[in-house]
């Protein structure tokens, strides 16, 4: 019994839940300044509810939904339960030219939620996957309908749209493309919205700059309407620290998209699933694209699994030629995973029943006064909030652009609280699940690292 008990503590206790053993060498991390992070590893060990707990057993509020991608909170035991199941039934099956039930009842459920219209979905693997699907089928689309001349992309500056080389080309943050030159030709890019001089401080959406979108005007009178496929934008840029559009925009976005025959592609892969207290940004701005990508949440970041919704003008539109034809040459090895679809359904069954697909719309109010009460602290030249997502902007350090910020994100982790940077801005975003304690908790721990390093 003694050895069965040394054995059982042994098989338990790894590398990973001893602080400064692990050995760091050989994972090389993604968006992560590798050298400096391995000198004092941030690491998680387990995770429950609205909370992580590190290596060191501290409890650590998750301000982040993950990387925006746990709506319904850790540890769902209904979705592990769900692809333990799912494994012991069928763990692979084909999806060219083969497929699984569970594969069709997972679209059939996402359709159910889905904006009006929005009802034929394409899997992917990710949130990447996703965006550079449905990039291609609105080119596809095109040529389909005898428009062939439509090839041009157009993006929006300080956009993020995963990092497919078609993402990549499409999104707008300097950073994630001047590594790599070799991008798609054919891609322009609209203004952002960001305007600190006359939108600081506001609370939802800014009162101005409906009128950037008619830069997408100047850009088919510079490229002709004829050869534009789409227009790619976030409903509420997340990765640049949360920049909710102005009044009125997305709305002006969709009726120059109408006059010129140009599709509208919108990236919901933070905004979907209920982060603006709407099942989409699209209910909850009123304005359906032609495509909507999705992820993160679609499987509560369980397993990874994405989806591209197709309008029927889309879809129907491909759907030319004789019947034995493959209508489109693209897809991926995982799309519509048994053990994903698995893991989706029980998460959009989290989702109805609990509410929470809707539920931070009763959240909203006290999340953007909460975050708005910092207003005033040192070095904050703005806050922003939209649905249950936020963000603090923080004034640069002279000749250090990112040091606070991320001297903000060590404070926060040390101290309970984890976020996300970008920058000098802080942003969060927090599980669905989050109740008004833990917002204020959040919100102090936040206040309280402002403060010291200012």
């Amino acid at each position: 019994m003694a050895q069965l008990a040394r054995q059982q503590r042994s098989a338990a206790v790894t590398l990973h839940q001893i602080p400064n053993t692990i050995k760091t060498d050989s994972y090389w991390m993604p968006f992560t300044a590798n050298r400096q992070f391995k000198k004092a590893p941030r690491l998680f060990s387990s995770a429950e509810g609205m909370y992580y707990t590190s290596v060191d057993g501290r409890q650590v509020i998750d301000g982040s939904a993950g990387l925006w991608c746990v709506n319904a909170g850790h540890g769902r035991k209904q979705i592990a339960a769900a692809v333990e199941r799912q494994l012991m039934t069928l763990d692979f099956a084909p999806s060219f030219q083969m497929g699984h039930p569970l594969a069709f009842d997972f679209a059939e459920r996402l359709a159910e939620i889905a904006p009006d219209g929005l009802d034929r979905v394409f899997f992917t693997n990710s949130g990447s996957e996703s965006v550079d699907t449905a990039l291609k089928i609105a080119l596809a689309y095109h040529r389909a309908n005898g428009q062939a001349s439509r090839t041009r992309l157009i993006g929006r500056e300080r956009g993020y749209h995963g990092v497919g080389f078609g993402g990549t080309s499409v999104g707008g943050m300097v950073a994630n493309r001047r590594a790599f030159t070799t991008l798609l030709p054919g891609v322009d890019h609209i203004r952002h919205t960001h305007d600190l001089a006359r939108n600081a401080f506001a609370k939802d959406l800014p009162e101005h700059g409906a009128e950037l979108a008619d830069d997408l005007e100047r850009l088919v009178a510079l490229h002709g309407a004829e050869t534009i496929a789409a227009v790619i934008v976030e409903p509420v840029p997340g990765s640049t620290a949360v920049l909710p559009p102005p009044k009125g925009y997305l709305q002006r976005l969709r009726e120059i998209c109408d006059k010129h025959g140009i599709l509208l592609i919108f990236d919901e892969v933070i905004t979907g699933f209920g982060r603006l207290g709407t099942p989409f940004a699209a209910n909850f701005f009123g304005v359906t694209p032609d495509l909507m990508t999705t992820a993160k949440g679609i499987t509560n970041g369980t397993v990874p699994c994405g989806a591209v919704f197709a309008s029927r003008k889309v879809h129907d539109g491909m759907m030319t030629g004789p019947e034995n034809q493959i209508e489109l040459f693209h897809g991926y090895t995982y799309s519509a995973h048994p053990v994903a679809c698995a893991a989706g359904i029980a998460t959009l069954d989290i989702y109805k029943d609990e509410g929470l697909l809707t539920r931070g719309a009763s959240l909203a109010e006290y999340w953007r006064d909460a975050l708005h009460s910092l207003k005033g602290l040192p070095n904050v030249v703005d806050i922003r909030n939209c649905g249950l997502m936020g963000a603090v902007e923080l004034a640069p350090r002279n000749g250090a652009v990112g040091a606070r910020g991320y001297d903000m994100l060590v404070e926060c982790f040390n101290n309970g609280l984890y976020l996300r940077t970008g920058g000098d801005s802080v942003a969060m975003s927090p599980p669905l699940i989050v109740e008004k304690s833990h917002i204020d908790q959040m919100v102090s721990i936040l206040g309280d690292a402002i403060k010291k390093v200012a």
